[in-house]
């Protein structure tokens, strides 16, 4: 079973804009390919077709019905108007019973409007949320499949970006964008007839103030594309050093780094305030001066209904409903230049997003795996070449073999390749050219699943996560019963010590692992091999950090754990690997050595000059 190394640290918390405020504010990068992002977009939403086209026609339901409704008020206040001046003129009285019927019908369209709009926006939060849902799940099921590369080349706050920020911009979209554009477009559709079916005269006139809105919403949005741009990545970088100094907050503060990490906080902390500020400040003015212009619109067409109600050409119902269509009329352009924003750093989210999931995956399994039924642990690596990159290899030529249940030691300076060579064998990466063979197969004959069970891993970069004791022993196999995880924890002398703690086997670490000792960490880790019962151990030994007596424990729980089994160790310290049936001596990549502790002394070479420098700093 395979434990996967790295200290457990603080869980990962969303970044986003501090403060919350509109959509338009999230993202501001410009997608390098809208259509074809768009395009995949549109693609992922394809099993929700059903559900997005009975959107639509509820959106256009509604909003028609929302259309209607000034014209009908209109044909009221038309209605009370000459039933006014006919009492004036004692010519006839006010029709309460038409001007009743006209309200008591569009308020039952208002209703009608309202119930579409609220059904249209539950199926879309549903529909949004589903993708956002699968986005999350593929974002997810991609990690495991990615090869060990990525993420050494790649920061982490990078990957929890697509999987959080990203995946929450789409959500937002969708959720709220898609039906207003839909709303939009009709509403300036609808709009634009019912103004017309009116008088076109008046209609011309408020369709002056068109170009003149949009040459100030194209001003805004390209001065302001940039500050969002700004925004984004300043953000990064302050969501990136506070991820940064929680985790490593033990360190900073023995190193006395407040000082320091608060200057550069304030710095990225400015730059962000201020790119934060110009990008809000400018799309802010975008409704104050799209207001002054409309009402520019309604001081025009309100002296030309004037004069035209003066000529009867025009009733007063129709310019009150005139003026209700074109405030109606403004709102859904803006809305659309808007959305038109909104869509590009949409476009840039979904975009990394399907960079993401289309990146190379692991070298894909055997077709027929290798499966097999007895292991009995022997290790052989043939003619190993392997580098990071293929213009730098740092493995040449290495060749050894590890007999079934024998104690393979690796040392060499720091860089050697030792840790390089666990990663092999876990096949976290392909060699570029010989073989590492296990039972005489390749390892790239397995699959990796099966390939992995086959070790245990117990490293000096302990692993244990915000659970229970008894659960994080039970990482190293999940099916095992409570006497099996006791049995364990008894064969790793944890047993001792974890009823000397609070709530014995059920006390929970919490996330840093601060609640238990180095040496108490590094037994658990033991523990959890020893119920994993691998046939194939590594083991990076971590007694650098612990007191004597904690060092002999975890030395015992080691010997009883490689006890039958294949182990391959890295050594720090040469006393403790005297009993190895096999030294590797590795430096600069190569072996240069290899053979038993008193073959490799009598020879005089580079590992005794290792044994006798750390004996030589011992003595001294």
């Amino acid at each position: 079973m395979m434990h996967t190394p790295g200290r457990s640290g603080p869980a990962a918390r969303r970044g986003g804009p501090m403060g919350g405020g509109p959509m338009v504010m999230m993202k501001g990068d410009k997608a390098r390919d809208f259509k074809g992002t768009m395009s995949k977009l549109i693609a992922y939403l394809g099993q929700y077709k059903l559900a997005v086209v009975i959107v639509f026609i509820f959106a256009i339901a509604s909003t028609s019905a929302n259309i209607a409704g000034p014209k009908m008020l209109g044909s009221a206040t038309t209605k009370l108007f000459e039933g006014v001046m006919a009492q004036l003129n004692g010519s006839g009285s006010i029709d309460f019973d038409a001007i009743g019927q006209i309200i008591l019908l569009t308020v039952a369209l208002y209703l009608f409007s309202a119930a579409f709009a609220y059904l249209q926006g539950w199926i879309m939060a549903n529909v949004s949320t589903n993708i956002a849902y699968r986005f999350r799940r593929d974002i997810s099921e991609k990690i495991n499949r990615m090869p060990l590369h990525y993420f050494d080349t790649t920061t982490h706050g990078e990957v929890l970006s697509r999987i959080t920020n990203d995946v929450d911009t789409v959500n937002q979209t969708l959720s709220q964008s898609l039906t207003q554009i839909i709303t939009s477009v009709v509403t300036v559709v609808g709009v634009l007839v019912m103004m017309f079916s009116i008088n076109w005269m008046m209609t011309m006139v408020a369709l002056i103030m068109i170009p003149l809105s949009m040459g100030v919403v194209g001003v805004i949005i390209g001065q302001s594309q940039k500050y969002f741009k700004q925004q984004q990545d300043f953000l990064g970088h302050v969501n990136g050093h506070v991820e940064e100094m929680y985790g490593g907050h033990i360190v900073m503060k023995a190193f006395n780094g407040e000082e320091e990490s608060i200057q550069k906080f304030d710095l990225s902390n400015d730059k962000l305030y201020d790119a934060a500020w110009k990008s809000q400040f400018l799309s802010g003015l975008m409704m104050p001066i799209m207001t002054f212009i409309g009402n520019l619109g309604y001081v025009a067409v309100a002296i030309l209904g004037s004069y035209l109600a003066i000529r009867g050409t025009i009733t007063i119902g129709d310019i009150q409903a005139f003026i209700q269509y074109v405030r109606s009329f403004t709102q859904p352009i803006t809305q659309l230049a808007n959305i038109s924003n909104i869509l590009q750093q949409t476009a840039a989210a979904a975009e990394r997003v399907f960079e993401f999931l289309e990146e190379s995956e692991e070298v894909a399994e055997a077709s027929q795996p290798v499966k097999l039924e007895d292991v009995a642990g022997h290790v052989e690596f043939k003619d190993v070449h392997f580098g990071y990159s293929p213009e730098k290899i740092i493995i040449n030529d290495f060749s050894a073999e590890a007999e079934p249940g024998h104690k393979i030691a690796i040392v060499g300076p720091t860089g050697a390749g030792k840790t390089t060579m666990v990663k092999l064998l876990m096949r976290f990466y392909d060699v570029n050219s010989g073989a590492i063979l296990v039972d005489g197969h390749d390892i790239r004959d397995f699959s990796r699943y099966d390939l992995r069970k086959l070790f245990g891993m117990v490293l000096q970069d302990t692993w244990l996560y915000n659970g229970s004791i008894l659960e994080n022993i039970r990482y190293g196999r999940p099916d095992a019963s409570d006497e099996e995880v006791y049995a364990a924890a008894k064969a790793a002398h944890v047993d001792h010590f974890v009823h000397t703690l609070p709530d014995g086997y059920n006390m929970i670490l919490n996330e840093e692992t601060s609640n238990i000792s180095q040496g108490q960490m590094q037994l658990l880790t033991i523990a959890r091999a020893v119920l994993a019962d691998p046939k194939i151990l590594i083991l990076d030994e971590a007694t650098s950090s612990v007191d004597t007596r904690t060092e002999v424990l975890i030395q015992r729980a080691m010997d009883n754990l490689m006890k039958n089994r294949t182990s391959f160790v890295i050594a720090h310290r040469l006393s403790t690997i005297r009993d190895a049936d096999l030294i590797l001596v590795m430096r600069d990549g190569d072996i240069v050595e290899q053979g038993n502790h008193q073959e490799l002394l009598e020879r005089n070479g580079f590992y005794a000059e290792l044994h006798n420098s750390q004996f030589d700093v011992v003595g001294s």
